[in-house]
């Protein structure tokens, strides 16, 4: 009896040092610690990177959105003697193909004001929108500061237009092109990030050399095909 009894205290001894040298060698085992690491950082370091990526294409949005104001209100003041329903077109084809990276005609929206002195004297004296074209498939937006015709018989723009302190007016000489773009932000991660966000910008340029400021259409182009506001379709 002796005998078997030293036999099971002896296994027990050898079994017990066995799971003690396997929970040792468990504890000391550190091969796994880079993973372990690896999956407590990652959420944390994938967050940051897709957040700066969506910061640039932002940054993107807004500098693409500025450059389509600026190029639209440039070449528009750029039509010497005359500016036609064709030029219209191939300034807007400009703005199109400057916004192709961002998909900004249909998310976006162009307003071309031309902008001139109304002509008369009085209570009456101020600007007058003597034509407007717009460009894009946004529906949201419309011209802030003023339509097609407003300020020829009266002062209702009298400051002028374009935002409070910054308005903008033409002398009795000239025509000013005034741009107002719109643009519905599309971001390229999630809107979770910075929600929804609207790019608008102004910009303006003096008509060069030119005398005449009326919208002439020498390729009879039909009205359906005019850029009129009242058009959403975009440059395919």
């Amino acid at each position: 009896m002796s005998n078997i009894f030293e036999n099971i205290s002896s296994q027990k001894i050898v079994s017990g040092s066995k799971a003690g040298r396997f929970l040792k060698k468990l504890h000391e085992d550190k091969s796994g610690l880079a993973l372990i690491e690896f999956a407590f950082v990652a959420p944390f370091m994938l967050t940051v990177g897709l957040t700066g990526m969506e910061t640039a294409n932002l940054a993107v949005g807004h500098l693409q959105v500025s450059q389509v104001a600026m190029l639209v209100a440039d070449n528009a003041s750029r039509v010497r003697n005359s500016i036609d329903e064709a030029d219209i077109r191939e300034i807007f084809t400009g703005a199109h193909l400057t916004g192709s990276s961002i998909d900004f005609s249909p998310n976006a929206r162009i307003i071309l004001s031309n902008l001139e002195h109304n002509g008369l004297a009085g209570a009456n004296e101020g600007q007058w929108i003597r034509w407007q074209r717009c460009y894009g498939g946004n529906t949201n937006y419309t011209s802030s500061f003023g339509n097609e015709d407003d300020g020829r018989t009266n002062a209702t723009l009298a400051a002028g237009i374009g935002p409070t302190g910054k308005k903008i007016s033409a002398s009795s000489a000239t025509g000013v092109n005034f741009v107002e773009v719109v643009y519905d932000y599309k971001p390229l991660v999630s809107d979770r990030f910075f929600g929804n966000i609207v790019i608008r910008y102004q910009s303006a340029f003096v008509a060069r050399e030119r005398n005449d400021h009326a919208m002439k259409n020498a390729s009879n182009i039909p009205n359906a095909q005019k850029w009129l506001c009242s058009r959403y379709d975009v440059i395919t």
